[in-house]
Parts: C-alpha cells; structure tokens; sequence
C-alpha cells in the first residue's frame, strides 16, 4: 500500500514522529523527557522514536545539559544539514538566492547581475545563481530539496507560460516549470514575487493570525496579492492582483493608448508617475522611494518647502487608496498590508494618510498596517514555502523507509 492505514502503527509512528520534529524546530533542542512532555510520549516510545530519528539523519545530538537533579540529560535537535533548500528573487536587471538549512537558518546568499540578458538560456541563469549560493555554503545544487522562484509575474495553469511579466526578458518559454525541473534535476516551483511577500507577512509579518487580507506592494511596479480563507487566490490564469493593469480614474485606458503603453493603475500610482507628482511639486529624488522620504523629510522639517510636501503626499494617498477601494469593495478584508519600497518610505505618515482617504472611499474600513518583515520579503516568502514543502516529505521520509524495510523479501 503507498499509504498507512488509519490505525496502525506505521500512521502512529507518523504521527509522533512529525509532531516530535516540529517540536524541536519550534523549541529544540531538548532532552529526552522534555520532548516526551511536549508530545505526551511515553519514555520508551519517546526514547524509540529519537532512536529511530537519529538513524535516519534527522536528529543529532547537541551536548548534554547539566547542574539539574538526577542523571546528566542529553539534548537533541533537527539535524539542519538533513536538507537544504532555495528561494530566488528575480528582476531584470538581477537575481537574487537565499539557501537555508532545513531548521530555517540561512546559510548563503548569492547575487547573479543580468543586464541586457535578453533571451538567453533560462535554465543556465537559474543553475548560475544557484551554484554561486551552494558553493559559498558547500551544498550540492543537485541535492537541494526545493527551490522556490519568486518573479514579477505569474503560471498560467492551462499553458504552463509565464504571463504579466513582459519587462524579464527569457523567461517566456513554454512549460517553463517544467523546463526548469528537467534541466536542474530538483523540484522547482515558481511564484509570484508578490504572492511570496504575502505568504511571508502570514507567516512572520502583520497578517499574523488573520485570514482574510489584502497585500498592495508600490515601487517601480504596483503589485497586489489576495489572501481568502488563509490561502492565497492566484485566479484561473495566475493573474489575480496584476492591479498595475486595472483600470482606474484619472489614468489612460489600454483602449486609449495601446496594450503596451503606460495605463491603469500603474500609469497613475506606479514609480515614474509618484517621481512626476513630487517633481511636480518640487521634491526630488533617484528613485520613487527616495522622492518619498525626501517629502517626509520635509515635512517632518517645517521648511519652506513642507506645505508643498504635505500636499504632494496626499495627492499620493489619494491615488493609491483609489486603487484600494476597487479591492477592499470587492473582497472586503480584515486588513491591508502595505509593503514595498515606496509605501515603506513613506512610513506612519504615509500609511496613515491612505488609511483616511481609503475609508471616505468605501463602505468596508479595514485597518492598514505596514509591513514587518526584515529582510526581502520574496526570499523570506518563499523560503516559508520552500521549507514546509521539504519538511513534509522528509519528515515523512524515515517513515516510508519503515515501511519497505518490513516488506517481506
């Protein structure tokens, strides 16, 4: 059977051995009666199960714990080098890749530049950026349990074709996932980048605890992300929260100017145009994040030059909540997440002014929060996914193995 059957002792052993690792990367590392106290094992089926777990390379022990009445204790923890996993983050110009241990530490970071690489072989960059990670934390690439690939597009399920992501020059080949997995002989997944900043604000950010949230992400692109019922909603072509398309006031249409031209959301809240609106109003910058905190800079300063500043981030907020209202009114959130570099350099002061003019927009007020994750969100996200799908076939792994070796030969 490739299943254990309800009841008998190769589920039970499952059961405990699964919930046994979880406890030690949750609290780990512990002594043998410790974990038989988390887990509500006896000592010989507690003292069995680690016996078991150290065999097949899943725990190890971490020194001894002593000065406490009785026996000196030993301690054990998840073996972190049983696996290794990666998330890479991809834009045109770069990308980006994180490997971590199966505990969840990182254990390398890697930068691959991609200027100008215009088509190109697709699987040659991603093994690039890959081996430069693996070399500087001596893992082999082949044995990564899982990679992850977060990029400013999306799958279309029914063509396997990377879709919304005409500004990543390579990447739209046919059944590009599996294109991947074939060329670099490890399971291979792709997601969008803000989908993945989502998924890391769930599991580590503001969304903490809720179910139903909206994610807006603002830099030289508009992204949104949807989560319902705690799991995110891609839509049938993958492309649910492409809000930079979506029509809005005050913004050309695709019928007024052309599929390929500047329209929609983006046209009136995307990077160049927040650059125009504080140029507009005397304010500079490199980029859209910086021409932000530099208004917050003034405004917080009381120059000459704060009055201008103050209004030039409130006709942001305007633009950007009425983007938001089309979503909050149609989904009806419990909050709303703002991440990016452009929201986030606009901190309190800018949260707070979308906030206000959100709630004079629509019937539905959730609360806006800023995001918290440290580090880039879209590695953070889908090392989160990467790691829970390398721990659920491992974890289930010593298991299986149970189970062939009690096949009669």
């Amino acid at each position: 059977m490739s299943q254990p059957t309800p009841g008998t002792p190769s589920l039970l052993r499952a059961i405990n051995d699964r919930a046994a690792l979880m406890v030690l990367l949750e609290r780990g590392p512990l002594t043998r009666p410790e974990l038989g106290a988390l887990t509500g094992l006896s000592k010989p089926t507690a003292s069995q199960l680690l016996a078991r777990l150290q065999e097949a390379g899943l725990v190890v022990l971490d020194g001894i714990r002593e000065g406490l009445p009785g026996r000196t204790a030993e301690l054990y923890r998840i073996n972190p080098r049983a696996a290794h996993v990666a998330a890479l983050d991809v834009t045109p110009a770069r990308i980006a890749v994180t490997v971590a241990d199966i505990a969840g530490a990182a254990v390398a970071e890697h930068r691959l530049a991609t200027p100008g690489r215009a088509g190109g072989d697709v699987v040659e960059k991603v093994r690039a950026a890959l081996a430069g990670a693996c070399a500087d934390a001596g893992v082999d690439p082949a044995g990564l349990s899982r990679v992850i690939i977060g990029i400013g597009g999306a799958i279309d399920p029914s063509t396997g074709r990377l879709g919304y992501a005409a500004h990543i020059p390579g990447w739209h080949i046919p059944d590009l996932v599996g294109t991947l997995r074939d060329g670099l002989g490890v399971p291979v997944d792709i997601e969008n980048d803000v989908n993945l900043v989502a998924q890391a604000e769930q599991t580590r950010g503001a969304a903490r605890g809720h179910q139903d949230y909206v994610l807006l992400w603002a830099d030289q692109g508009l992204g949104s992300a949807l989560v319902l019922g705690g799991r995110l909603h891609r839509g049938a072509t993958g492309g649910a929260g492409e809000i930079g398309y979506m029509p809005v006031i005050g913004a050309p249409t695709a019928r007024d100017v052309g599929k390929r031209s500047d329209h929609g959301f983006q046209a009136l809240s995307g990077g160049p145009a927040v650059l125009k609106l504080l140029r507009a109003h005397g304010l500079r910058g490199s980029t859209p994040s910086a021409a932000v905190q530099n208004a917050i800079k003034a405004v917080d300063g009381g120059g000459p030059q704060a009055g201008s500043a103050r209004e030039a981030l409130r006709e942001l907020a305007r633009r950007l909540a009425l983007g938001l209202a089309a979503i909050t009114a149609v989904v009806d959130p419990e909050i709303v997440v703002l991440s990016g570099e452009v929201l986030l350099s606009g901190g309190e002061a800018l949260r707070a002014l979308i906030e206000q003019e959100l709630h004079a927009l629509t019937i539905p007020r959730p609360a806006l929060r800023l995001s918290s994750v440290d580090g880039n969100p879209v590695i953070a996200g889908g090392l989160d996914l990467a790691l829970a799908a390398a721990r659920d076939e491992l974890f289930g792994a010593v298991n299986r193995r149970d189970r062939m070796n009690s096949v009669p030969s």
